[in-house]
């Protein structure tokens, strides 16, 4: 009998170093947000091109993950962080001095492909150098610090720009990468998929396409309108490239994705799971950063400050998932997080003009609690009912889930926020003239600088239609986005088993004798 291997010794050193890794990909979701006024004004940027500018990187990040799940496994997984980080911070460099729009665009899909080849490969490096008691810890980490970056990034872009312009938001991010790689070769050991399988090609091809079309019709039907022909074409371009992937993954002898991991219901439970709530979660920040601007009138930075809440419950929530998981087990963790998630969004709901910020603290303290609490034991579900040598296109399948239920999520509520908006504040507006009361119309931030140019009684009047408007159409959306995370909760509670099954037990328990007697007769 040879002896279990010991762990990788600098794991916990090496775990600071994914964190960096993640933090500096996940804060850029929502750092330039905050900075997309001063980008209108420098560089003379159009409602369109501000939108892309945001969603360039996401479109591209979101239809790359699977490909580069499945290059980090083949090629290596800390190869595949070293060169994301060092295209994202070259992309960096390259939008904090875009002199146009379009240069900016295109310096943040570059940012985008970067991400891609990043995200997959800290958990899946994660996987490998913990040791399977060690892993729900480091996971719990990991989803924290994934959480903490929606969080950090408008409180990040606010202290920038407080004393630096628009190009300090991408370049905060150089000193980042730069000691991420430094690190990562000192103390990330290599890992690969021992197997060396070819790269499915045909199948990356698809995976691509796919996504990317998905994601360009949920970025575009907020613009465009649900019922748009080109978005409805996208949706279906996109479904029937994506079936099309999954025959193909069927039938080639060395696929991208086991799609038989589907039935495995640890992996399809906890992966809807996380897809829902993060719908309801991204779509509720997306709201509640207009409420804090433009309703109750706080700058950048402060309304970035007031962010922290959702931190402070992530940490707290991240050390009693452990707890919760390892005493009640998995699906008790994820339901009862996602339960408190939507509890907290319910709270939300209840915000108006004269609330106030102590139940917006309130409210993100519970969320940010709930999705930590949630959110790290279904992650370790999803991974754990992969073998470690798939865990890199494991990652992605999880990272692109994430990626995709905020993407729906943003465009779904924030397309009912404006249609509940528009309609609520029409009777105010009707007496305008026409293209004062379209712009008033078209949101609340259009109504504010609308009042701005009118002034008098008839700017404040506005003013109060257009806010009471919002807070009307938030809470409606909001408790919307509170069905959709209980609507998680049940699919665990439901379908997700409480602990692994004991068959994958003993088979991860008998693998490697297994593999080390063989290695012995092989030596004979």
């Amino acid at each position: 009998m040879s002896a279990t291997p010991e762990p990788y010794a600098r794991r916990w050193q090496a775990l600071g170093v994914l964190a960096a890794s993640l933090l500096v990909i996940t804060i850029d979701n929502t750092i330039l947000n905050v900075a997309l006024p001063s980008l209108r004004a420098d560089l003379d940027v159009d409602s369109s091109q501000a939108q892309w500018i945001v969603d360039s990187y996401l479109l591209v990040f979101a239809g790359l993950l699977l490909v580069g799940g499945t290059l980090g496994d083949r090629f290596g997984r800390r190869r595949a962080l070293i060169l994301g980080l060092l295209v994202f911070g070259g992309g960096s460099v390259l939008a904090a001095f875009a002199g146009s729009a379009n240069e900016l665009i295109a310096a943040r899909a570059l940012m985008g492909v970067g991400a891609a080849g990043i995200m997959p490969a800290t958990l899946s490096i994660l996987m490998n150098i913990f040791p399977e008691e060690e892993r729900p810890k480091a996971i719990a980490a990991w989803a924290g610090v994934s959480g903490l970056g929606v969080a950090l990034g408008p409180i990040a872009g606010g202290l920038l720009l407080e004393e630096f312009s628009w190009a300090s938001v991408f370049l905060v991010n150089i000193p980042i990468v730069i000691g991420a790689i430094f690190f990562a070769k000192v103390l990330v050991p290599e890992s690969s998929d021992p197997e060396t399988p070819r790269v499915d090609v045909v199948g990356a091809v698809l995976s691509i396409v796919g996504l990317t079309a998905i994601v360009w019709g949920l970025i575009e039907a907020s613009e465009q309108g649900w019922t748009d022909l080109t978005i409805l074409g996208a949706f279906a371009m996109g479904g029937s490239v994506l079936a099309v992937f999954l025959a193909w993954e069927k039938r080639v002898r060395q696929p991208m994705i086991d799609i038989t991991i589907f039935r495995n219901l640890r992996f399809s439970a906890s992966s809807l799971s996380i897809m829902l709530v993060f719908f309801g979660l991204l779509g509720t920040v997306f709201m509640l950063t207009t409420y804090l601007q433009t309703v109750l009138g706080y700058t950048p930075l402060e309304a970035g400050l007031r962010m922290i809440p959702v931190a402070v419950g992530l940490v707290v929530g991240s050390r009693a998932a452990i707890t919760v998981a390892e005493k009640l087990g998995t699906k008790v963790a994820v339901a009862g997080g996602l339960l408190i998630v939507a509890c907290g969004m319910q709270i939300l709901s209840q915000a108006d003009m004269d609330s106030g910020y102590g139940l917006v603290a309130t409210a993100l303290v519970i969320m940010g609690f709930g999705m930590a609490v949630g959110m790290g034991p279904a992650t370790e579900a999803i991974m754990s009912s992969l073998p470690k040598e798939k865990a890199g296109v494991g990652s992605a399948m999880n990272d692109v889930l994430r990626e995709l239920g905020g993407t729906l999520g943003v465009a779904v509520l924030g397309s009912i926020l404006a249609s509940k908006y528009g309609s609520s504040i029409d009777g105010s507006v009707s007496t305008l003239p026409e293209p004062v009361a379209a712009a008033s119309q078209d949101s609340v931030e259009g109504a504010h600088v609308v009042a701005a140019q009118l002034g008098g009684d008839s700017a404040t009047n506005l003013i109060a239609s257009a806010d009471q408007a919002f807070v009307t159409a938030m809470g409606t959306t909001t408790d919307i986005a509170a069905a959709v995370a209980l609507a998680g909760a049940l699919v665990a509670l439901v379908f997700l088993p409480a602990r692994r099954n004991r068959l994958e037990e003993e088979q991860e328990e008998t693998a490697e004798p297994v593999e080390h007697e063989e290695a012995e007769l092989a030596l004979v």
